[in-house]
């Protein structure tokens, strides 16, 4: 059972899964029950310009409980794990000295690793080399980026996706500037972790596949209506290159060609439905092969019910 302060309260809430399984709905929920605030610890509602393509909690929402680390990071500026987890650091300070609960909600599996255990002493990466690589990913392409790094680093193109054109990169300047594999950085002992793994309530959301497709199509057609295409309009407008992560964001590229009048609106939002549902997939594979210990719910009030008792669910093991 996870370990809790002694009025039950668990030191941090994490909650994490596929891209609209209902995290921030928990989330708020948990943090008027409990007098927390919810911290964002997903890779794509950091940036500043995406509120609606990437499900950021509304206006309306965030008036009601505290929120931290959402859309406070400019799209042209890269942003790594490290970067997240300083800026986590100092959210997480903050949290505590006002004596409330920190809830961290996100898809961003890697985000939630290093929250949990901690970074590997990847030296900094020479503005330069991170320049170099950046202009080979735009030249390139995430295939031929790949190339190259099955080249210099056969053990982390192996790991790698070839479309992963952000880790890819990431690999890239890392055996350019140090001399060394990301894999061996990564095998070498890591920074202690923010948040102790057993004293934490620990969750992964996980509906049914054919009621995550629905609700990922009803979120997409309802963001829409809400203004997304103009949304992705106006980041489109913004100019910035191919390869940054934030013009990767689902939805941000459909929209902008339904904008710019290259395809229909109706084959934008299908489009826009289909992307979401293979990264969720992506997502699920994740968290199934690297939160195996976390607890599993179907629904949101399940979800809640679990981290209120400490209780457990399915065959995973107890937090």
């Amino acid at each position: 059972m996870t370990k809790r302060d002694e009025d039950g309260t668990p030191s941090a809430v994490l909650i994490a899964g596929p891209t609209a399984s209902g995290k921030s709905a928990l989330a708020l929920e948990l943090a008027e029950t409990l007098g927390g605030v919810v911290v964002n610890a997903d890779s794509m509602q950091i940036y500043d310009g995406l509120r609606i393509l990437t499900a950021r909690p509304s206006a309306e929402e965030e008036a009601r409980v505290p929120h931290r680390l959402y859309g406070h990071v400019d799209p042209s500026r890269p942003f790594s794990v490290a970067d997240w987890l300083a800026d986590a650091d100092a959210a997480l300070a903050g949290v505590r000295a006002e004596g409330r609960v920190p809830i961290f909600v996100g898809g961003t599996g890697l985000y939630f690793e290093a929250l949990t255990k901690g970074l590997a002493p990847v030296p900094a990466i020479p503005a330069g080399v991170r320049a170099h690589w950046r202009g080979e990913a735009e030249r390139l392409g995430a295939a031929g980026l790949h190339g190259e790094l099955a080249r210099r680093d056969s053990a982390m193109a192996e790991r790698l996706r070839p479309s992963d054109t952000q880790r890819i990169t990431r690999a890239l300047e890392v055996i350019e500037a140090t001399g060394r594999s990301l894999a061996e950085w990564q095998a070498a002992e890591h920074s202690a972790p923010l948040v102790a793994a057993e004293t934490a309530a620990r969750i992964v959301l996980e509906p049914e596949r054919s009621v995550l497709h629905r609700r990922i199509a009803m979120r997409f057609e309802a963001m829409v209506g809400q203004g997304a295409v103009e949304e992705a309009a106006a980041f489109a407008a913004r100019g910035l290159a191919p390869a940054m992560p934030a013009m990767r964001a689902i939805g941000v590229a459909a929209l902008a060609d339904v904008a710019a009048g290259r395809i229909s609106l109706a084959a934008g939002i299908e489009r826009g439905i289909v992307e979401t549902r293979q990264y969720a997939k992506r997502q699920s594979t994740w968290f199934r092969g690297r939160m195996g210990d976390w607890l599993r719910a179907g629904t949101v009030a399940e979800g809640g019910d679990l981290i209120r008792t400490g209780g457990r669910a399915g065959d995973a093991a107890p937090v």
